[in-house]
């Protein structure tokens, strides 16, 4: 049994429906492990309607079991109500391994009982927050555009429009990690597995290249549908910008732009076709632009647009670590 948690706090323990249905042995050894330690109130959420309202309950430190789009749906709300400064969050993570690798790359503990013993335990630590234009919130890096594949953060199976009708993530993404095809070369443990099918996508349409183009007709299709319209990975033309200062423009050739935090500064890496290494700079503001792209923010895909700027936030929230 826990020790009594130390801040005398009630907690509002928010369980997400897709920790239920992928792991419920492990949310009900989180939450036993939490009442053990703490008065708690248990939220059994079906959308994001459900965390909005349980959000208002005031007076109790909120503690997330469930995946990262989980932790970025409490963060984004309490954003956009103001209330992320004066808030301290928790999370239990819960989920496929790509799924959380955020919040361990966060500091969180991995398991159900390490990770409730955390929040019960733990310190609130201050962390940096990237905000866009659009008053979205970014816990981990941007990458841009959506589609790359190597090297990038990884995507959950079944992009839309493409794989298996499956349970869906309350956000509207997939649950599951492999495709239909099965996952595209050998993956070690921890490591997220992405569907050949998937690996064959730009921005969650499916590529011309792929088998599925077998007739002219297909290809046409293809050529001229939805993923004609946003270049490919590797030929896309982005101006970006830090602080003003011009590190690519639309006569060059970009693979990729990543974004992320960085000792209270956003780091843009911006990787050129052309060039062996690529550009990097700290700032505290990075705008993308040029023809309509997409992009991933964290695990969640976003676009097109035709600009975004991302704003550093030092300390925005804070979120309970082991001491």
């Amino acid at each position: 049994m826990s020790a009594p948690d130390p801040t005398g706090q009630p907690l509002l323990v928010i369980i997400d429906p897709v920790a239920r249905r992928a792991d419920g042995e492990s949310v009900r050894i989180a939450r036993d492990v939490l009442c053990a330690g703490a008065v708690a109130k248990i939220c059994l959420t079906d959308g994001p309607e459900d965390v909005s309202r349980a959000l208002s309950r005031r007076g109790r430190r909120p503690v997330v079991i469930g995946d990262d789009r989980a932790l970025l749906r409490v963060v984004g709300l309490l954003h956009r109500r103001r209330e992320l400064a004066e808030s301290t969050l928790s999370v239990v993570p819960v989920g496929a391994p790509h799924a959380v690798a955020l919040a361990h790359a966060l500091g969180v503990p991995r398991g159900p009982v390490a990770a409730a013993r955390a929040v019960l335990d733990g310190a609130p630590h201050p962390l940096d927050l990237l905000v866009d234009d659009s008053d979205g919130v970014v816990l981990g890096e941007v990458c841009v555009p959506d589609g790359y594949v190597p090297g990038a953060a990884p995507y959950a199976a079944g992009a839309a429009g493409d794989g298996p009708k499956g349970p869906r993530h309350p956000d509207g993404g997939p649950e599951g990690v492999d495709g239909p095809d099965g996952p595209v070369g050998p993956v070690q443990a921890g490591e997220p597995a992405v569907s050949r099918r998937q690996a064959l996508t730009t921005g969650g349409h499916q590529s011309w290249w792929s088998p599925a183009a077998r007739t002219a007709r297909t290809a046409l299709a293809l050529l001229t549908g939805p993923a004609a319209r946003h270049p490919l990975p590797s030929c896309t033309r982005l101006r970006v910008e830090a602080d003003g200062v011009l590190l690519a423009d639309l006569d060059q050739l970009v693979e990729r732009v990543t974004v992320s935090v960085v000792d209270g500064r956003a780091e843009v890496v911006v990787h050129h076709r052309s060039a062996d290494r690529p550009v990097r700079a700290r700032a505290r503001a990075v705008t993308v632009s040029g023809p309509d792209f997409r992009y991933r923010a964290d695990e969640v895909g976003a676009g097109p647009v035709r600009s975004r700027t991302w704003t550093v936030r030092p300390g925005a929230w804070r979120l309970t670590l082991p001491r």
